[in-house]
């Protein structure tokens, strides 16, 4: 089964596709010829999801999904949230948005927090969203290189490596993307098959 992933973001099709059994796979936006930048306006999860795959299905008509991801910080109130791209400005340093966050978790003890994907697949017309959460909390400084965003601070509950640490294999063990992508690759599967 082939089927649209409407981002522009390489490191997200990068850990999709490893996630994916090899009956699956999906075609970039850049793959469909096109080259849009989609829409993140609302503040959920949930809403932004279903406006990146809305606007590629009206666009190409195509079955597709998308995906939105927050790192929530329990302490923060659950900041960075769905501003996690954005969170210390509008051109998406994940630099500046680990200071950030590293800067306001200075006094608070507690450091616990997740990461929380919601995709939303559109087929035939019709929207199915699915949920994946990993649990953590955020380490005092960066460690590792690997992975992208807030990676190097995430440290998953069952590990004592953050996501930069990792390799994309380990870090598919806890990962929320590849929990949500297994729930839409099994929903996938219950399909009729034509």
């Amino acid at each position: 089964m082939k089927i649209v992933f409407a981002t522009n973001n390489q490191h997200k099709v990068d850990e999709i596709r490893s996630a994916l059994p090899e009956n699956f796979s999906i075609i970039t936006l850049a793959e469909a010829g096109i080259d849009i930048d989609i829409p993140e306006p609302h503040e959920t999860l949930q809403d932004n999801a279903a406006e990146k795959a809305r606007t590629i299905y009206h666009l190409i008509k195509t079955n597709c999904f998308s995906e939105d991801t927050g790192l929530e910080v329990y302490a923060l109130n659950n900041e960075p949230g769905v501003h996690s791209a954005r969170y210390a400005g509008e051109q998406k340093s994940f630099d500046r948005n680990i200071e950030k966050l590293l800067t306001k978790l200075k006094n608070p003890g507690n450091r616990q927090g997740r990461f929380r994907t919601v995709i939303c697949l559109i087929l035939d017309g019709d929207e199915y969203f699915f949920e994946g959460v990993c649990e953590g909390e955020i380490t005092e400084e960066r460690r590792g290189s690997q992975g992208f965003g807030y990676d190097p601070v995430f440290k998953p509950f069952g590990s004592n490596k953050t996501f930069a640490e990792m390799s994309m294999n380990e870090k598919n063990l806890f990962s929320h993307r590849k929990k949500a992508t297994d729930k839409l690759v099994a929903f996938l599967n219950k399909l009729p098959q034509e």
